[in-house]
């Protein structure tokens, strides 16, 4: 299955059923009188969160949702059934915007969340309905009011405790692969990513949910390689686990790099709880490791965490750094206390 995380859409809620003019006429009533019935109301257009979405695609291959129109009114006093409602189902993290693409509509965050996008249009009044003590036989009825229309932006975010950032082959992948159960694409050429991917890790009796996301790079903001759309992902993330590769050329700029990135985006993503990490340890000589790691210490502001999610080494630092960070604690101390000792 494809992941599509936006889509634009078209809905449009029925229109309400003509009111009916009608008289009744049976043996032996010399005074039938008017009985004609109301219109029925249009359908609604609903949005409901499902379970068992991870993407929009559904969307892709129909833009279009009309709700059924009102029935007509009927004679002995029949009023029309409403009409049929349209109901969009959508996954958890689905946001509603307007055609603008800023005016938020709707946020669906929880499985059985339903909002109306389009109310249906009143039916009509039959002729009954205007009957008074000096109008006996009103002849005349109301149209059904219309529905509403308009278009609409579906815009996808998952829902995750902790993301991923970094720039490409920083080790993401793996260790989503390595934490969770989920199998991303890993290989040894940027860009392996080229959708968000999400993880559930199971560690020290507690659960929480890891987005990864494709990596960026320098003037992703302004489009460059696959842009920095996908960072909308980890908006609702409470912490960041930002990777830097160890064999970069600088492990400091590489860092400094994403976090323009993360500034220059905007949604909160720089005022995140972030925790720091050298990855791919593993392919380090001593040396170059205790470099790396100072220049890192130097442009973060504190001492990084070091592992190998290929090797394993310092993967459970990493995740008990992340519970820290998602229970409320101050994970600082712990990251700046004495590193594991390490055998390159």
């Amino acid at each position: 299955m494809k992941f599509l995380d936006e889509a634009k859409v078209y809905v449009r809620s029925g229109d309400g059923g003509p009111g009916c003019v009608s008289f009744r006429r049976e043996k032996f009533i010399e005074f039938g009188g008017p009985n004609g019935g109301d219109g029925g109301r249009g359908g609604d257009v609903w949005i409901e969160c499902v379970q068992g979405l991870n993407t929009l695609i559904d969307y892709r291959y129909r833009q279009h949702f009309k709700a059924r129109k009102g029935e007509h009114g009927m004679g002995s006093n029949c009023h029309g059934a409403k009409g049929e409602d349209a109901v969009l189902q959508v996954p958890a993290g689905t946001q509603v915007l307007a055609e603008d693409g800023e005016t938020l509509i709707a946020d669906m965050t929880e499985v059985g969340q339903r909002v109306r996008l389009a109310k249906g249009g009143n039916g009509g009044f039959g002729n009954a309905y205007f009957t008074t003590s000096t109008n006996r036989a009103p002849r005349h009825a109301n149209p059904g009011q219309e529905g509403q229309e308009m278009w609409l932006i579906l815009r996808l975010k998952l829902i995750a405790d902790a993301g991923l950032v970094g720039l490409p082959n920083a080790g993401k992948s793996t260790f989503l692969a390595t934490v969770t159960a989920a199998k991303p694409k890993i290989a040894d050429y940027p860009f392996t990513t080229l959708h968000p991917g999400l993880g559930v890790v199971r560690s020290d009796a507690r659960e929480f949910v890891l987005a990864d996301i494709p990596g960026l790079i320098e003037g992703a903001h302004e489009g460059v390689g696959l842009g920095d759309r996908f960072l909308a992902h980890v908006e609702r993330c409470r912490v960041l686990l930002h990777l830097v590769e160890g064999t970069s050329e600088h492990a400091g700029k590489a860092y400094k790099l994403v976090r323009r990135e993360l500034e220059a985006y905007g949604g909160g993503l720089a005022d995140k709880p972030e925790i720091v990490v050298l990855s791919k340890a593993d392919a380090l000589d001593a040396e170059t490791l205790k470099q790396q790691v100072a220049r890192l210490k130097r442009a973060a502001g504190g001492k990084p965490l070091v592992l190998s999610a290929a090797s394993g080494q310092g993967v459970q630092e990493a995740l008990r750094a992340i519970q820290a960070q998602l229970d409320g604690q101050d994970a600082t101390e712990e990251a700046d206390g004495p590193a594991e000792p390490w055998h390159p």
